[in-house]
């Protein structure tokens, strides 16, 4: 992985991302209190050190922001890994949250493709629209070049149940970007070879 920055301004919102794996640095703004919480879930759980801050019209409400976040951080995600060689590319995690279970499958393949099994009971978790939870992983998904399986197993609890999925996804997303030794090994004896 690579630094990267990628920044998008809309008539709804501005936002920009940026991925910082030799800093460690981590910092979210989206004036959204639960996003906040989801995101940097994300950021600490997928060990990738990002700053995302982002400005939206949330006197609206949360949807262009949470789905606008989504397509930058994906944006982000695919200018840091590159050609994406040298990755894993396949990552999976079942997260508990208390009574909760999620499950995420990750594959970073630029076949953009996400299913999403999840029901919410409530329509909002604070300022956060729980169906946005859905609108998020989309936008991630098709814009960092993922095919991605969210599952939320069971559980009760509305946050809860999103916190287990955005933890998932980090867990997977995490297991999909570490460099793939074997990957590594075969291009040390090719280099051997050809001294």
């Amino acid at each position: 992985m690579q630094t990267a920055t990628v920044t998008r301004t809309s008539k709804e919102t501005d936002i920009t991302v940026t991925i910082l794996p030799e800093d460690g640095k981590r910092e979210i703004s989206t004036g959204i209190g639960f996003f906040d919480h989801m995101l940097t879930a994300l950021t600490v759980h997928s060990q990738i050190p990002m700053q995302i801050h982002a400005k939206g019209d949330t006197f609206v409400d949360a949807h262009h922001t949470v789905e606008d976040t989504g397509i930058v951080l994906g944006q982000a995600l695919a200018k840091s890994l590159g050609d994406k060689s040298g990755i894993v590319r396949y990552g999976s995690a079942y997260i508990p949250m208390d009574e909760s279970l999620a499950f995420c499958c990750m594959d970073i393949c630029n076949r953009p493709f996400l299913v999403f099994n999840a029901d919410f009971t409530n329509p909002m978790i604070g300022q956060y629209d729980s169906c946005l939870t859905e609108e998020f992983m989309r936008a991630f998904a098709f814009n960092a070049g993922l095919t991605l399986h969210c599952n939320v197993l069971y559980g009760k609890n509305d946050h809860h149940k999103t916190e287990a999925l955005y933890k998932a996804v980090a867990h997977a997303c995490a297991a999909s970007v570490h460099p793939d030794d074997v990957v590594q090994r075969c291009h040390e004896i090719v280099l051997v070879l050809q001294l």
